[in-house]
């Protein structure tokens, strides 16, 4: 990847760092599904209002509407509904440890799917040490529970499969503005999600959101949402699914260094190592240094 494609990468992993502890606190009061349904379609509507004020143009044929439909589904409705699911099953930790195992998913399916994202012995092993480096900077203490609630890691992986399927398709939007396929696909995911969520109840509040709650959604849909598909979208036409998804590895980085900073969390010497294991990771899969070339 280029030098900019590298920033986007950890501009993604910044924005992406908080949905793990924002759900966890919408999902207290709310159901899973209104917790996913609000937050797409207050992204919607946010870069609808963007879009407009920019003057970006969004299609009006068939086709688009039909891929940015799939496209929602796959990278908003099904993985965010399985997360937020599990997230009710199983700690935050364990959670984004089993969300990590998404890059290597992607090269696996990419390798059959494409022709310009092939595997290599670098990629697979620079995937197995990303997941031993999130692994070791979550500690034992997440993994401990690795053995219970098996539908609840069942559906994080089931979102970490989706997420890799999205990647893959959605490298067809190349030729729009980010900006237009985060629109697209966001507002697609609101009208998929509106009558799943009517139907299963989750529409029905029995009290009022907390004041914390309303914060973590509008964090959840304005931050980690619409800001940042603006930045995936932009990353996927530079830089392919399988750079791209490496965000996913990245992602319990940036948290942890959240919560030292923002929540004044304490930073230990296995927390270092898993770091520095991720580190590892990034550039066996570049690939740039085992051939001599600067970083």
């Amino acid at each position: 990847m280029r030098r900019a494609d590298w920033l986007l990468l950890v501009l993604l992993a910044a924005l992406w760092s908080g949905p793990f502890m924002l759900a966890k606190i919408a999902v207290a009061e709310l159901d899973p599904l209104a917790v996913v349904l609000g937050r797409v379609a207050v992204a919607a509507a946010a870069l609808w209002a963007v879009a407009l004020m920019l003057g970006i143009a969004m299609p009006h044929d068939r086709r688009r509407w039909r891929d940015f439909a799939l496209m929602g589904l796959l990278n908003n409705v099904v993985p965010f509904g399985l997360i937020f699911w599990g997230q009710t099953q199983i700690a935050s930790g364990l959670a984004s440890v089993l969300n990590a195992t998404t890059p290597m998913f992607t090269v696996v399916l990419a390798h059959y799917l494409t022709r310009d994202e092939r595997m290599s012995a670098n990629k697979i092993a620079g995937m197995a040490l990303g997941i031993a480096g999130v692994a070791v900077l979550i500690g034992p203490a997440a993994l401990g529970s690795l053995g219970e609630s098996l539908w609840g890691q069942a559906a994080v992986i089931g979102a970490a499969l989706s997420y890799a399927l999205a990647g893959i398709f959605g490298k067809r939007f190349r030729d729009l503005p980010p900006l237009a396929t985060a629109t697209g696909q966001l507002t697609a995911s609101s009208l998929i999600a509106l009558p799943l969520c009517w139907l299963a109840g989750g529409l029905a509040l029995h009290t009022m959101p907390s004041a914390l709650t309303i914060a973590a959604m509008l964090a959840l849909a304005l931050i980690c949402t619409a800001a940042a598909y603006i930045v995936y979208f932009r990353l996927l036409a530079s830089a392919g699914a399988t750079n791209l998804l490496l965000v996913t590895i990245l992602i319990p980085v940036g948290a942890i260094l959240l919560g030292v900073v923002v929540l004044d969390e304490s930073f230990n010497a296995r927390q270092l190592a898993g770091m520095a294991l991720i580190g590892v990771a990034l550039l066996a899969i570049d690939g740039r240094l085992l051939q001599g070339k600067p970083v």
